[in-house]
């Protein structure tokens, strides 16, 4: 079948409710030795000069993605798709899933658009059924160096569009800087960094969007959906990762 029409969807807390970065740390932390949890005192190191906005958001993906250190490719590749078919299910926020199913039925590409590291966004993409996947490209190397590399930008921002396009995803001589908008198009995204994905899209829909988010939205006529979150606010959303960063959260 032919497709027409585009569905764009962001990840983290965009189809399900936690930073999965965050999570898959959780989840490997949880099957790797204990003494894996000693990357928080690495990445504690560099956290004052993220705050200071010294160090830059690719940086220090790359310093928190040091509990694979030592991991061997095949097992890192193990618990990625072990993740995405266990965990994810299990977090997923239904509404937004109905959305993306909505969408499949009717035809439409579906992409998943992430910051996230492609080596588990990958798999989430093949487990939830998209046509494509866009991500920040980890590489993967055996075994994991202690800080691992990214390879090109971090997926974030703008730069979630050219690699759209370059891949082929989009239709061809599609072009934003002219204005271009897809097809009976949808996209999705928590994230006010996500205002240029969305922008390319005929619909915008925002999942808990910030003051700030909402405003740019309602300007634009995008809808927002607020599915039930498993924690209170702001601050259980941040007690969460932090558990989940040490290895103690349970899905």
């Amino acid at each position: 079948m032919k497709k027409n029409g585009y569905a764009l969807f962001d990840l983290d807390h965009t189809l399900l409710p936690f930073d999965t970065q965050v999570l898959f740390c959780n989840f490997v932390l949880q099957r790797q030795a204990i003494r894996r949890r000693l990357y928080v005192f690495i990445f504690a190191l560099f956290l004052p000069f993220a705050l200071l906005r010294i160090c830059s958001l690719r940086k220090m993906k790359r310093v928190f993605s040091s509990y694979l250190w030592r991991l061997p490719e095949q097992r890192l590749r193990q618990l990625a798709r072990e993740f995405a078919e266990q965990e994810v299910p299990q977090v997923v926020y239904p509404e937004v899933l109905a959305e993306l199913k909505k969408h499949q039925q009717a035809g439409r590409v579906t992409i998943l658009n992430s910051a996230s590291p492609d080596v588990y966004a990958k798999e989430i993409a093949r487990v939830l059924g998209f046509d494509h996947c866009v991500a920040t490209r980890l590489r993967i190397e055996d075994p994991m160096p202690l800080i691992p590399h990214i390879d090109g930008p971090n997926n974030k921002h703008g730069a979630k569009i050219p690699p759209m396009i370059e891949q082929g995803m989009l239709p061809e001589g599609f072009d934003p800087e002219r204005g271009d908008q897809l097809p009976d198009s949808y996209g999705y995204s928590d994230s006010r960094a996500d205002v240029p994905l969305l922008s390319i899209c005929e619909k915008g829909i925002m999942i808990h969007p910030s003051e700030t988010y909402a405003a740019i939205g309602k300007e634009r006529g995008w809808t927002t959906m607020m599915p039930e979150q498993p924690y209170e606010g702001k601050w259980g959303g941040r007690w969460a990762s932090i558990q989940q960063a040490l290895g103690i959260y349970r899905v």
